[in-house]
């Protein structure tokens, strides 16, 4: 019971503490409007907890502001055991990060899906586990993946760009290839990405979920590629 208190007033001090930032929804077209609308309800309406919205509190993001350009961010995410290091790894053993067509990875993909039954504490969703024949593109979305010198993809992700903001939706690695550096890899050269073509577009945060409800593992994965938390007041711009 002390234990539980002492969590839950750990977690308290930490959200008094948290930056505050002004994140909007802009730059949208006719033909991402629908996406738009849909992940801004879904990030701004009613916690389960009811205190507080869904996606205001602990909110993971990289402040694209606070570096002049991706290698001052390389820098911030090198050294022993860094995201950098093990991004490096991967480049050693031959993987190789691209942007995708997921229909040409159909086999693959629900291959990464399967091979962990539970990820995070938690077993897999099931629309995971249902093999998808083919994938619908969102205009605002580009899809990326992490290929082995057979051309086999073992990790892949999807990213939505809202004009402030690019946020992280799926994003999964082949448990057989995890220990390779892999996922870092690919969020290294997407965060490369942010810095070289969206920063001057006006992005400003790279978005990965929230903190608070992840475990030690994500939480430290995060931490390892400059993620910090926020508190988010998430603005729609007409």
């Amino acid at each position: 019971m002390q234990a539980d208190f002492r969590k839950i007033f750990q977690l308290i001090k930490e959200i008094i503490k948290l930056p505050k930032v002004t994140i909007r929804f802009t730059g949208y077209t006719d033909n991402s409007k629908e996406n738009y609308l849909s992940t801004y309800r879904y990030f701004t309406k009613p916690h389960r907890l009811k205190l507080f919205k869904n996606k205001t509190l602990g909110v993971a993001l990289i402040d694209l502001t606070n570096f002049s350009n991706f290698d001052e961010y390389y820098k911030s995410i090198n050294g022993k055991n860094s995201a950098a290091y093990y991004s490096r790894k991967a480049l050693r053993r031959k993987y190789k990060f691209i942007e995708i067509d997921r229909n040409d990875f159909i086999d693959d993909i629900y291959e990464i899906n399967t091979s962990k039954p539970i990820r995070q504490g938690r077993k897999m969703a099931k629309n995971y586990l249902i093999k998808v024949e083919k994938y619908k593109d969102e205009d605002n979305y580009r899809y990326f993946g992490v290929i082995n010198d057979k051309g086999k993809l073992v990790a892949y992700c999807s990213i939505g760009f809202y004009g402030e903001f690019a946020v992280i939706v799926n994003l999964l690695g082949h448990a057989k290839y995890l220990n390779d550096g892999i996922m870092y890899l690919m969020m290294v050269e997407f965060n490369k990405i942010m810095f070289n073509e969206y920063k001057e577009k006006g992005y400003k945060y790279i978005m990965y979920d929230t903190y608070f409800g992840a475990n030690e593992g994500l939480k430290m994965f995060k931490r390892k590629l400059g993620y910090k938390p926020y508190k988010v007041e998430w603005k729609w711009e007409n």
